[in-house]
């Protein structure tokens, strides 16, 4: 009894010493996950694209996910009168008429409404005089005023450098070159990669983050060094072999073993199927009753169901669901 209760604490050390190893072990690994610097326009809809079930997808499409939900609580009649409001809108020109270009735009700002959202949270904290307009001179005293009193920070980050660029960029975005900068330029200083003006800002920064040696490039070891660090790792994960061979055949598309500003470009700004403009055509396809290639608002609204939700959509779909078990 004795040896069988002296064997179990025996058997018991190393088992703790395999445990505390693999602590050890997870708290001293890094990460592998790939640091993505793709810019890709996201799906309008996590749901499923099949009108033969419900159009749950067109209204996230055409409303966004969090606008969608709100009609869904609406009768149809409330439904009916908020969309006829939205195609005023949506009619740009106001000849009356919405067409594919009109919706594929509206469709796109419904998307990206967390970018208006931010730049209002943004606009708030940068418009010190409150003229509607956010200067340089604004914005750097905003964001880096603090930090010009004290040109050496204890943490070492160079802000300078940051401010540097941040000015760039701002220039960049002021279209009218005046150093003042409307709602509309400085979103595109906030997001460039949205706009196709401040295209080559988005490459030049990536650039400059990347091309560690200065030469103007970028090599294979600069661009896996960017998404992953070995740290004295023996063997790498299988992604990084992966991307490896992605610069080799598809990256480095003159083969000179570096990417150039093209080239890079055509990797962090890919020409991506334009999933609003499709929707834009299927919406027009469906609820265009005179085959006239554009849309009316009776004929938006006749078709209702298509766009937005009701009470009556969501109930409908309930019992649809309900059926099914």
């Amino acid at each position: 009894m004795a040896n069988a209760r002296f064997i179990r604490v025996v058997m018991s050390i190393p088992q703790f010493l395999v445990y505390l190893f693999l602590c050890v072990v997870c708290i001293l690994s890094k990460p592998t996950e790939k640091k993505d610097r793709v810019h890709h326009d996201p799906q309008l809809s996590d749901k499923v694209h099949d009108d033969a079930q419900n159009f749950d997808y067109d209204h996230d499409a055409f409303l966004g996910a969090d606008e969608a939900k709100t009609f869904d609580q609406l009768t149809p009649e409330e439904s009916k009168e908020r969309l006829g409001k939205i195609v005023s809108k949506i009619d740009e020109d106001k000849d009356g008429f919405v067409t594919v270009e009109e919706l594929k735009d509206w469709i796109k700002i419904a998307q990206k409404r967390w970018i208006y959202e931010d730049v209002e949270r943004q606009w708030k904290g940068h418009d010190l005089n409150e003229d509607g307009l956010i200067s340089w001179e604004e914005y750097k005293n905003a964001t880096y005023g603090y930090i010009l009193d004290d040109p050496d920070p204890d943490d070492g980050f160079n802000y300078k450098q940051m401010m540097t660029r941040d000015e760039r960029r701002f220039k960049m975005a002021d279209k009218d070159g005046d150093l003042i900068a409307t709602k509309e330029e400085f979103t595109a200083f906030l997001h460039p990669e949205e706009y196709d003006y401040m295209k080559d800002i988005v490459v030049q920064e990536t650039m400059e983050d990347i091309d560690k040696n200065g030469d103007g490039f970028i090599d294979l070891e600069e661009y896996i060094g960017d998404m992953y660090s070995h740290d004295g790792d023996a063997d790498e994960p299988e992604w990084v072999k992966t991307e490896r061979e992605q610069f080799v055949e598809f990256r480095d598309k003159n083969r000179d073993g570096k990417m150039d500003k093209e080239e890079t470009k055509d990797w962090i700004l890919p020409s991506d199927y334009d999933h609003a403009e499709a929707e834009a055509r299927h919406l027009v396809y469906e609820s265009d009753q005179n085959k006239d290639g554009k849309l009316t608002k009776e004929e938006i609204v006749d078709k209702y169901d298509l766009f937005v939700g009701s009470q009556a959509t969501d109930f409908g779909e309930a019992l649809v669901r309900h059926d099914e078990f």
